[in-house]
């Protein structure tokens, strides 16, 4: 058994757990925010569903955030970073969580969400997203190392690639759409002003990569 201080953070956490049922969905995600740093990908499967679903509600929070920051002790961005993180990983790294428990530890989440950036949002070239991959997935750099290459890389893109500010654009309203669904009494008036705002960038977005297509066609022909 460890002699490691318990942290006011796990005391917390397992002064609720004694009040709950083990096995039920809000015990289970309290017991996976215990283990946060060897597991963050069960973590962030479990903290998507409850955003999903809205089951803080069930539990007495009027908020995503609320119940993050009150229940299991982590604030809004990082809750945010290991969603995104996980789906992400579901989505181009389902081999990782696959193989979650002879993988440990696992990539950092935020270095997950690096990669993330770096494909959905930077318009990294697939030579660079495949050389930041090799340095998250294959070679286990710390975060700090694989941070550094992304903001020298990220810095090359957006001087390059005028697109860039506007993926991020359209990446940040719809984080902002699916943050304001998970409240409980978010305003229509909010949430179809993003809306609108999203459709809106979307497409701007379309008719800037037509322009830059029609405009590097022309150069090649010169």
């Amino acid at each position: 058994m460890s002699d490691t201080p318990k942290s006011s953070s796990e005391k917390h956490i397992e002064t609720i757990m004694e009040h709950l049922q083990p096995g039920t969905e809000r015990y289970e995600v309290l017991d996976r925010a215990k283990r946060f740093k060897s597991s963050w990908v069960e973590l962030g499967e479990k903290l998507l569903d409850v955003s999903k679903r809205a089951h803080f509600r069930e539990w007495g929070y009027g908020s995503f955030e609320e119940y993050c920051v009150q229940e299991i002790r982590i604030k809004r961005g990082t809750a945010e970073k290991l969603t995104m993180a996980y789906r992400f990983m579901e989505k181009e790294e389902p081999q990782l969580i696959d193989r979650r428990e002879e993988l440990k530890p696992l990539p950092d989440y935020r270095s997950i969400d690096l990669l993330r950036q770096a494909k959905e949002e930077k318009g990294f070239t697939e030579e660079e997203y495949g050389d930041l991959r090799k340095r998250v997935v294959e070679e286990d750099r710390s975060h700090p190392t694989v941070l550094k290459k992304f903001k020298e890389v990220a810095a090359l893109r957006e001087e390059v690639n005028p697109l860039a500010p506007l993926k991020a654009g359209i990446s940040a309203a719809r984080r902002l759409d699916s943050a304001l669904r998970a409240m409980e009494r978010a305003p229509a008036v909010y949430l179809e002003q993003v809306s609108e705002m999203i459709a809106h960038l979307e497409q701007e977005l379309e008719a800037s990569s037509v322009a830059s297509e029609d405009e590097a066609g022309s150069i090649r022909a010169i």
